[in-house]
This record gives C-alpha cells, structure tokens and sequence, in this order.
C-alpha cells in the first residue's frame, strides 16, 4: 500500500531507535504513517519535527522559551500544507523562530530523536500528542540570532546548562544525544 506521506516513511524507515520507548513511540508513528495524515493536526497524535540548534565552534546550544508552554524547548513546530519530510520543517521552523538564515543539518541529515510528548488543552485545541521527530541543525552565525517576537527569547548555552534549564525529561534526553557531539 502506498503511503501519502513518503518522505516522512523513508525518514522512518531508516530511523533506528536507541531505546525500548523511542521504538515503541517509532512503532506508533509508522502505524500513523500509514493510517493517513500523519501531518494533519485533527488527530489526537500528529507529527511535528524539531532541532536542536547548535554552534559547533563554541560548543553551544540554542533553547526557546516556549510562552504557552512556559518553558525552555527546542525550536521547531508543525508542518505546513505540503510539507512531508521532517528535516524541511524543522529547517523552515528553525529560521523562523531564530532568524538564523544559514541552519544546516548537522553533523549528518539523521534524526536525533523521536519522541511522542503530551501537548496539554489550550484555548483552541484539545489535549493531544505530538510524534515529535527531532534533527541537529547548526549556524555559523550565533550572534545573528533574532527571536520571533519578543515573548520567546532564545539563549545560548552549554549543552550541559541547558540539560540543567530545561524542565521535560525527552528534551533532556535529547540534548544529552547531541552533547557528545559537541565535545567531538
């Protein structure tokens, strides 16, 4: 059966978790997958993609203060009508919420991390999940970092304060995958 979502199953198909729960959370998503709308924000789960933004000379990693979540996070979002493959979504987020016009996947084009994180209610949806598939983008450029508006400053850390900044165990799962290749 052809899937509508093809960059996103390629993505998944060579995707190897690293844990008992990020491969049951990859099982679920790939059963999204081709159930359907994968994308589609209707659902009670529905991907997202998100990166962690670092520079490789300094060492550093980007966190955005998330103002409904009220909470430092990873940059990164849903995709818009025709977006399939995770990577471009998180690029497009990524310099939109940072203005960062130079973001690159890095060190290579993988997921870092998939995870699916409870989304709680809010003033127009429901509580739901997003099957968030996590890259590592970096820039060249740290200084020429701009927030989206001012109520989602953004911060330069070291991968180890920013483990200690944020609050949700997943993103520090996350960045604790990305640490060791800062130190490389």
């Amino acid at each position: 059966m052809a899937t509508t979502h093809p960059a996103l199953a390629d993505v998944l198909a060579r995707h190897e978790p690293r844990t008992t729960a990020e491969r049951a959370d990859t099982d679920r998503v790939r059963a999204l997958v081709a159930a359907g709308d994968a994308w589609g924000r209707a659902g009670r789960l529905h991907v997202t993609a998100s990166a962690v933004i670092v520079h490789p000379d300094s060492g550093r990693v980007l966190l955005r203060r998330h103002p409904r979540h009220r909470s430092w996070l990873l940059v990164g979002g849903h995709g818009d009508p025709g977006e399939d493959a995770p990577l471009d979504v998180a690029l497009r987020e990524g310099r939109e919420e940072t203005g960062l016009a130079d973001l690159a996947p890095w060190p290579d084009t993988a997921v870092a991390h998939l995870v699916i994180v409870p989304v709680p209610a809010g003033d127009r949806e429901p509580a739901h999940e997003h099957a968030d598939l996590r890259h590592v983008l970096a820039t060249a450029v740290p200084d020429s970092v701009r927030p989206e508006n001012p109520d989602a400053p953004l911060r330069w850390l070291t991968p180890r304060a920013a483990r200690e900044t944020v609050t949700e165990a997943n993103v520090r799962a996350t960045l604790e995958r990305v640490a060791p290749l800062l130190e490389r």
